[in-house]
């Protein structure tokens, strides 16, 4: 796997060799905000483990941007073994949005939007709900560019609290972060492989009966540190801790 800083940037499809056209939206922003001229490189992600090194050998900038690309490198980048899912509680404005952002760049693999009972944000069925899902899905895709990641993490549908309990009872295991526990994340064993479901409350907190629900489905609670992590920083920061303690990054 070719080690790269490239700028990397995002395509349905993924020739293995050969020439290609890059356009749309991502044509634009490589044409006028990176300003990316004939004879550079770029990654090309299909967002699902397959990556290409190009070099640029045609810019056209404006509305209808394209640039041609002949493509030097191709390879393909496996899941981790140990994959992690966030289930993050709906936030109020763009502490939702940052929550995506700052999980996506420290290497969540999927987002599940949940609907816990002290989210100020709702996420109605309908179109306000709509859009927020899509706000989100557009986070996860900038930021796993702006980290240039080989997947980006799905964000599934939201959840509410009998479906994540639901989604508890499928993985490897599931870590509720909560700040009244006693038992930290070092003191947890932690599997090798499989998916583990870390669980990030709201800031006014999980409810006792959310986490009776949880805890019975399987989940463990655990707390990371001493102190008190806003539901935007959670995790990320529980993310990093789990990289070093296992051999997700190796």
């Amino acid at each position: 796997m070719p080690e790269t800083t490239l700028p990397v940037f995002l395509t349905a499809a993924l020739p293995g060799s050969g020439r290609t056209t890059l356009d749309g939206e991502e044509a634009r922003h490589a044409a006028t905000v990176r300003r990316l001229r004939v004879g550079e490189r770029l990654v090309l992600s299909d967002g699902e483990g397959g990556m290409a090194r190009c070099v640029v050998e045609a810019v056209q900038a404006g509305r209808d941007a394209a640039l041609t690309l002949a493509i030097e490198e191709h390879w393909i980048e496996e899941p981790p073994a140990l994959r992690v899912i966030v289930a993050q509680a709906l936030a109020k404005g763009d502490r939702g949005e940052l929550a995506v952002e700052l999980a996506t760049e420290a290497g969540a693999d999927a987002i599940v939007p949940w609907r816990a009972a002290r989210s100020v944000a709702r996420w109605e069925e309908g179109t306000r709900g709509d859009k927020a899902l899509t706000r989100w899905r557009a986070t996860a895709r900038a930021a796993a560019k702006q980290a240039r990641r080989a997947h980006v993490p799905e964000v599934a549908e939201p959840a509410n609290t009998r479906e994540l309990a639901e989604l508890v009872q499928t993985v490897s295991r599931a870590l509720v972060l909560e700040s009244g526990i006693t038992t930290r994340l070092t003191e947890i064993e932690l599997p090798p492989q499989g998916d583990i479901l870390l669980i990030v409350g709201p800031e006014g907190g999980i409810t006792d009966e959310e986490l009776t629900t949880l805890s019975d489905a399987g989940a463990t609670a655990i707390r990371l540190g001493p102190t008190v992590l806003r539901t935007s920083t959670a995790a990320a920061v529980a993310l990093g801790a789990l990289g070093v303690l296992t051999d997700r990054w190796k």
